[in-house]
Parts: structure tokens; C-alpha cells; sequence
């Protein structure tokens, strides 16, 4: 019997596909000693739901599941379709994993028990944000945070399992539904984004060790609602006109931020006279977005405190959110900084 070493072949036609997200998921497992790969499964069951509800978005206008479902959720915002089928997917990929206990979804007003009594992890989700913007057919996403359960394993799950700041996260990510569909997550040790090749049905590794500029020219937020804000707001946006920053807006969180992680810019959701606490949820979007700022070198803030140190005190609260390159959302804060001391003055 003849045995040879292998040699990766070098020919053109056998050009490298790529890291799959499989394989990278299983290369980083060793930054989990305490995990015993159910992280890496769950963050495995996270992108099958995805290629799933990247399907049913695709076919979204064929198949008649494009707009509204005719109810309203928790949030008094009236649910499109694919809202509910996301949160169908996503919670049904999780339960059948094994490893999550419970998840809080943006779809559901309590607490979803899964009832696996071996679940170790929380994962707070917005199955599907930006979903109005479907039937117009503009970039959507997905939006995850993972935690571990405070409490032994196979106890009832409490109050102090859900109601998590966000720097006790482990992972959190999100799914992009554009032009290309992209898995982007952290578990702590930088972010890396992930591209979906459809023919081959797999997520490959494209984006690595994803760096957010410290500065940029593009500042994302909707004037519409210009005169409800505080005056320190303004004059920060007053000052990047003055620079000729470009104002960027598509209306779909995951889309505003990714271009802003990507390019260098910042994305602001702020309070306002009619929402004086923001309108973004802290559990389920601005936790998991800040801690991929912060570990690509960004920053996230509410206009004046870290968001990952926000003690959550309801399931749906709601946050003001300053989030993308740091030197902008450094000024942005400083903006609103004077005003607070004027009026301290005044």
C-alpha cells in the first residue's frame, strides 16, 4: 500500500471557497473553556434560523407574506408577516438546540419559557427589525443577545436571568437581509462578519477582525423629528453640516449601523419630547449593537452613560442610542454635556 502526504493543490481550479462559519466556529471554541460547545451550537442554531427567514424575505413578494399581519405587538407596533414568521423560526431553531432556557423576543410581551431543563443561556432577540421596510424592498436584519443564566441549571427561570446589563453578554450579533446576506457576532474577542453564499447554503467567512473607523463623516439619524430634540442634539448636528458630513438614513437599524461600522460614522436614536427615553429597546437591540461597537473599537452611549452599563428594570425598556466611530460619539456627547451644564447655570 502507497501512502503520500497531502499537498493543497495549487491549480486554478482548485481555488480556496473560504472559513465557513462552521469551521470558524469550532476553531474559536477553545475561547470557551467553560462552554463544552453548547455556545458554539447555539450560535450554529441562530444562523440556521437565518437562512431560513432569508429565504422567506427573498421570496417575500411571491409568496404573499410581504405586509402587515393585522395585529399589534407589545410595543403597539402593528406586526408585518414576516414578524411573525421571524419569530416563529428563530424561537423554534433555539428550543429544538437545547441550549437556551428562555428567550425574550421584541414580538412577545412576557418571557418565553422554552422548557429545557439543560438550557444554560438567555438569548434576547429582535427577530426581524426594520420589517416595514419589506414591502419597499430595503435592507432588514436580525438583532441577538446571548447571556448566561444566573441560576442552577434545571431552576425556574428568574428575574435575575433576564434582567442582565449588557456587559454580562457572552455573544451577540446580528443578520443583515441586503443586496448580500451577512451573520456579524462577537463572543468577546473582536467581531467577524460572515457572507452567505446561497448555491452552497453556508456563511463564509469575509469580513475578519472587523475594525470600526475612530472617526468618520456620516451621521445617521432621522431630522424628521428635528424640533423634539434637546438643544445640545442640535447643535451637534448643526456642527457636522458646518463640516459637510453626509447625513445617511435608510430607516433599518442593522443597515444604518453596519454601513457606519464599515465606513465610520454615527448612528443616533435620540430621546425626544414625544419619547423622553429613547424609542430602541435596551435588551434586545441597543445591548447587543453596543458590545459589537465596542469590540470592533467603537463606542455606544445613551448621550451621557455606557449602554453596556445600564441595569435593565423591564423587559421592553427603552434607551436613547449614540452609537458608531468614538471620536463622534465623544462630541456628540460633549454637545449634550454643555447644554446640561448651562442649564445647571441658567
Amino acid at each position: 500500500m502507497k501512502i503520500k502526504q497531502y499537498i493543497p493543490s495549487t491549480s486554478s481550479i482548485a481555488y480556496s471557497v473560504g472559513v465557513t462559519l462552521d469551521r470558524f466556529i469550532k476553531m474559536k471554541q477553545d475561547d470557551f473553556p467553560y462552554a463544552s460547545g453548547e455556545l458554539s451550537q447555539l450560535l450554529r442554531d441562530i444562523a440556521l434560523a437565518s437562512k431560513i427567514v432569508n429565504r422567506e424575505t427573498n421570496r417575500a413578494g411571491l409568496a404573499n407574506i410581504g405586509g402587515a399581519f393585522g395585529q399589534t405587538n407589545v410595543q403597539g407596533e402593528e406586526q408585518q408577516k414576516l414578524d411573525v414568521i421571524a419569530n416563529i423560526r428563530f424561537t423554534r431553531a433555539l428550543t429544538k438546540g437545547g441550549e437556551v432556557c428562555a428567550v425574550v423576543s421584541e414580538e412577545d410581551d412576557e418571557v418565553i419559557d422554552l422548557q429545557n431543563g439543560s438550557g444554560k443561556y438567555v438569548v434576547a432577540i429582535d427577530p426581524l427589525d426594520g420589517s416595514s421596510n419589506i414591502d419597499v424592498n430595503i435592507s432588514i436584519g436580525t438583532i441577538f443577545s446571548i447571556y448566561r443564566r444566573k441560576t442552577p441549571v434545571g431552576s425556574p427561570i428568574t428575574v435575575e436571568d433576564i434582567m442582565q446589563p449588557g456587559n454580562q453578554q457572552v455573544a451577540a450579533g446580528y443578520v443583515l437581509y441586503g443586496s448580500s446576506t451577512m451573520l456579524v457576532y462577537t463572543t468577546g474577542h473582536g467581531v467577524n462578519g460572515f457572507t452567505y453564499e446561497q448555491s452552497l447554503g453556508e456563511f463564509f467567512l469575509s469580513h475578519p477582525d472587523m475594525q470600526a473607523p475612530e472617526d468618520g463623516k456620516i451621521f445617521s439619524i432621522n431630522e424628521g423629528s428635528y424640533y423634539q430634540f434637546e438643544d445640545g442634539l442640535k447643535k451637534y448636528l448643526d456642527y457636522c453640516k458646518e463640516r459637510n458630513f453626509s447625513a445617511r438614513y435608510i430607516g433599518s437599524l442593522v443597515a444604518d449601523f453596519h454601513r457606519n461600522l464599515l465606513k465610520g460614522g454615527i448612528y443616533i436614536y435620540p430621546a425626544t419630547t414625544k419619547a423622553p427615553s429613547g424609542k430602541l429597546r435596551l435588551l434586545y437591540e441597543a445591548n447587543a449593537l453596543a458590545f459589537i461597537a465596542e469590540q470592533s473599537g467603537g463606542a455606544a452611549t445613551n448621550g451621557h452613560i455606557r449602554i453596556l452599563d445600564i441595569n435593565p428594570t423591564s423587559l421592553h425598556e427603552r434607551t436613547p442610542l449614540y452609537i458608531g466611530s468614538p471620536k463622534m460619539v465623544a462630541k456628540a456627547e460633549e454637545f449634550l454635556k454643555a447644554q446640561q451644564e448651562s442649564k445647571i447655570k441658567n
